[in-house]
């Protein structure tokens, strides 16, 4: 896991971690404990996993007292950009193996340990600290840890201020304390073995960096109930936060948390890798089953998004158990061939606005099937999903979704975004793609070839689609791709845009709808145009559209998130197509995965730590952006890396 030693920078400092609890809620921060982000926190609970997002303990001010010193354990950022108390000198190591932990120097002979994990059996906060004595240090000077909850009670996407229906009341019942700031939140339960002093305050105009470059408003204040206070010559110190109450509150708090953090390191240690370590935070329960969240910290489930990070983080993994549950939970959802794009935070409705999210299913399904562990049962209801979507785009469904008469998949209407090339503002669509976009036509290809596996039918319409897309889709001036043919809806007109999206025509997917020159020149213009270390570029730097930095307001973001914009979950389609077009051996597996994963894995250690980023900029140095962990593009790494024989 990352480590994370002096000296430190604030680009040190300013890393992210992640401990999800497996039900859409999280814990995170930073190395520095400066929270940057609205969604940096200790406690952030889903009240309808994955969703329902409410954040209850933000953070904490934490110090400690020894020889009438006070010594600070934590950092915070206040408005303009007011940085107090300062711990850059004091902090001397953080790592994230087995969770979070930071060390502290407090003089020559005294360091502090401070950790914080999320115990997944529980859905528990666990924090702890200890004191760690050096050479002659005397073991009976006391040392005593101050530490100051910092709460609020709000959506995950919003900011919480000052007001007088805070309810700053406490209930202490032996080694746990409760809070219940507003009424209709749930109740904080603070379970420890320091002693409580209620003092209620306010803490004004944090600032939150992160937000503040994303265009947002970026201040908020917290509420503090009071101090807890411990002595740590005679004991470590523990807090353990919930939103419930604890199975096994009544065990004492220093015997729980020992406990949580057995069961938690033994289930960190059965995974056999950091990346699957990592893989599994996305995995969270939605109902009765299990769903794949899109990304941290402020995606829930997507469908495009589930099917595509399955493949690598699930079944490339081993995870067959849950792939079958997500794909059979998720095919419930079908409605008239479509599969949702996305679940609301709040409400029941989904949101069927997506062309290729229910092919992906079906190339999923396809992978999920061929491990051979599907019962009967399931083989059988997979191929009832695969054959409803296939029909109701066959026939046509929602938003002019249908195979036309060359065979080839036409979709779209203005004002609505199909692709994953999906970004909106207002009633702006960036990239609309209306017309017969080219991944679309290989993922509609390869659902044919899927479904004409078990049922003939289909067989036809694949070969069909395959004769027709060499004929509309390669470009006589450049022998790549056209980005989208009939543009509009208009016959004939093309788009000859240079984007990623022809590589899928080559690689990424089970069966190739391009071979020869034409995968071979798809794959150079690709390679020559967008590839960068961190992944493809979305858009050629040499098109007038093209935008080079990911940065801004909600705006310019959006206007540039794929018009230029990196995004690492392309390289397992690239490095896939890459291989096909080349004689792949041994040799060319090992120089793949120098050049192409590499810096992938070393991108694990900037942003968010363990964890692969959304997207970088365009231009160099690639800076990343976006969500610091998601879910695609770890899922693609893994993916990848299984086919060069990681």
């Amino acid at each position: 896991m990352t480590r994370v030693d002096p000296p430190f920078d604030i680009e040190h400092l300013e890393r992210e971690w992640l401990e999800a609890d497996g039900f859409g809620g999280f814990a995170s921060g930073t190395a520095g404990m400066l929270r940057t982000r609205r969604y940096h926190a200790l406690l952030l609970t889903a009240t309808r996993a994955p969703a329902g997002r409410i954040v209850l303990v933000n953070g904490i001010e934490a110090w400690v007292e020894m020889n009438g010193q006070r010594y600070p354990l934590s950092m915070q950022r206040y408005a303009p950009d007011i940085v107090y108390p300062d711990i850059a000198a004091s902090l001397i190591g953080f790592d994230t193996a087995p969770w979070p932990t930071w060390r502290f120097r407090i003089d020559a002979q005294t360091r502090v340990i401070a950790e914080a994990f999320v115990a997944k059996a529980t859905c528990e906060t666990v924090l702890r600290w200890r004191v760690e004595r050096e050479g002659d240090a005397r073991r009976d000077t006391a040392v005593t840890l101050h530490v100051r909850p910092l709460l609020s009670g709000r959506d995950y996407h919003g900011l919480h201020h000052e007001n007088g229906a805070f309810d700053f009341a406490a209930s202490i019942d032996v080694e746990c304390v409760q809070w219940q700031p507003y009424h209709d939140l749930p109740v904080i339960h603070a379970m420890t073995n320091g002693a409580y002093e209620h003092a209620p305050d306010w803490y004004r105009n944090f600032c939150y960096v992160r937000e503040r470059e994303r265009g947002l408003d970026f201040t908020e204040d917290l509420a503090t109930p009071g101090v807890f206070r411990f002595d740590l010559v005679s004991d470590a110190a523990v807090m353990i936060l919930s939103a419930r109450v604890s199975n096994s509150a009544a065990a004492g708090a220093v015997q729980q948390a020992n406990a949580l953090a057995a069961t938690e390191m033994d289930r960190r240690a059965a995974f056999t890798s950091r990346l699957h370590r990592s893989a599994d935070a996305y995995v969270v329960a939605r109902a009765a089953g299990r769903t794949i969240v899109a990304g941290f910290p402020w995606f829930t489930d997507w469908g495009r998004d589930t099917f595509i990070a399955m493949r690598g983080l699930l079944i490339a993994t081993g995870r067959i158990a849950d792939a079958e549950s997500i794909l059979l939970a998720w095919a419930g959802t079908i409605s008239q061939g479509m599969c949702p794009n996305r679940f609301p935070d709040y409400g029941d409705e989904p949101e069927y606005n997506s062309v290729d999210a229910s092919l992906w299913f079906v190339v999923a399904a396809h992978d999920y099937l061929a491990t051979g562990h599907a019962s009967d049962a399931t083989r059988e209801r997979l191929h009832e999903a695969v054959e409803t979507i296939l029909s109701g785009y066959t026939q046509g469904t929602r938003y002019g979704i249908r195979a036309d008469d060359d065979g080839l998949l036409r979709a779209g209407v203005p004002g609505v975004q199909l692709t994953w090339m999906d970004a909106k503002v207002g009633d702006w669509v960036v990239t609309p793609r209306i017309g017969k976009p080219v991944e679309v036509q290989a993922l509609w290809f390869n659902a044919l070839r899927i479904a004409a596996q078990w049922n003939p039918r289909w067989s036809a319409a694949a070969d069909r689609v395959a004769t027709s897309f060499v004929q509309r889709f390669v470009d006589p001036q450049t022998g790549a791709l056209f980005d989208n043919v009939d543009v509009d809806h208009v016959p004939g007109a093309v788009d000859r845009s240079i984007r990623p999206n022809q590589i899928f025509a080559a690689g990424g997917l089970p069966f190739a709808l391009i071979e020869g020159d034409a995968a071979r020149a798809g794959v150079a213009q690709v390679e020559a145009h967008l590839l960068t270390p961190l992944g493809l570029r979305t858009l050629s730097p040499e098109d007038p559209a093209y935008r080079g930095r990911y940065a801004g307001g909600p705006l310019e973001r959006d206007g540039a998130y794929h018009q230029g914009t990196v995004w690492p979950w392309l390289l397992g389609p690239f490095v896939e197509a890459w291989l096909r077009v080349q004689r792949p051996d041994a040799a060319l597996h090992s120089a793949a995965r120098e050049r192409f994963l590499a810096p992938l894995d070393a991108h694990l250690d900037h942003a968010g730590l363990d964890h692969l980023s959304e997207v970088a900029d365009g231009d160099a140095p690639h800076a990343p952006g976006g969500s610091p962990f998601q879910a695609w593009s770890l899922g693609e790494r893994l993916r990848i890396g299984r086919l060069l024989d990681e």
